[in-house]
């Protein structure tokens, strides 16, 4: 019990000679921590706005995180009163050894074709990515489920990432009856996408007949467009060409079958004289 006691008291003289050390230094390390994380939030703002890959950008992100720390740590160590060469050699050598560690293997640790925010297909699940951890990856599709899908899955399995690319080509399928005029409809599909100021001028908007052979003549409008707004403009544009046809007094083609029936035993028709 004795003992005991001999231990609070100089658990109390330690806390009323560097008590207020102590709080100072917890809370510059806090802080510390803050400022690192709103830092590097803001560098991976900027990384978006740089030509590197995402790769590069992760890598240089934890290099500069790193030394932070390092800084943070030697500084919160010396204002203790720890011996300050001691320190920075141990901080040195375990900073190398981690910027070692990240330029070595960040390259080999398997990363998602994604992030937060990007529309994909996943196998076969549609959807904008909501947020990611360790294991799993929250989907939001389109018809309002919320997916959580293993990421082990993910890297098993083929990924579309719709927000990849900047531009993405679409695709019109018409079909028009035989008998209507070939050369006016082509004209009229070409324009309609020609006038558009969604539809990219480079490459130009062109119309191919693709078939004949299917009891109809069918056209197709290719065109590019922002990847993000590919879906809208397909869909308007096929409403513009639709109610352009209609003006126009072109026929648009429905499904049909033909059949020919014959019979080697038809029913003979006789006269009676």
């Amino acid at each position: 019990m004795e003992g005991f006691s001999v231990k609070i008291a100089q658990i109390e003289s330690t806390m009323s000679l560097y008590g207020r050390e102590w709080v100072i230094a917890f809370a510059a390390f806090v802080f510390g921590l803050i400022l690192i994380k709103w830092i590097n939030k803001g560098l991976k703002r900027a990384g978006t706005k740089v030509p590197i890959s995402p790769a590069k950008g992760a890598t240089i992100r934890n290099v500069i995180t790193v030394l932070m720390a390092a800084l943070l740590i030697t500084s919160v160590a010396i204002y203790l009163g720890v011996a300050p060469r001691p320190v920075m050699r141990f901080l040195i050598i375990l900073t190398l050894a981690a910027i070692g560690m990240i330029m070595v293997f960040r390259p080999l640790i398997p990363t998602l074709p994604f992030k937060v925010g990007n529309t994909i297909m996943a196998g076969d699940l549609l959807g904008k990515v909501e947020a990611t951890t360790l294991l799993n990856t929250r989907l939001k599709t389109f018809d309002g489920k919320t997916v959580f899908v293993p990421n082990r899955k993910i890297l098993d399995d083929i990924v579309i990432n719709y927000h990849f690319t900047p531009t993405r080509r679409f695709e019109l399928k018409i079909n028009i009856l035989y008998d209507q005029d070939l050369m006016k409809a082509k004209q009229i599909l070409e324009t309609i996408m020609v006038e558009d100021p969604r539809v990219h001028p480079t490459p130009r908007p062109i119309v191919y007949l693709m078939s004949l052979n299917k009891g109809y003549v069918e056209l197709s409008g290719r065109g590019w467009a922002d990847n993000l707004k590919r879906f809208v403009i397909t869909r308007e544009l096929l409403e513009k060409i639709k109610l352009r046809f209609d003006q126009e007094g072109i026929t648009l083609a429905m499904p049909q079958m033909q059949v020919h029936y014959t019979s080697k035993n038809m029913p003979q028709s006789h006269t009676e004289g």
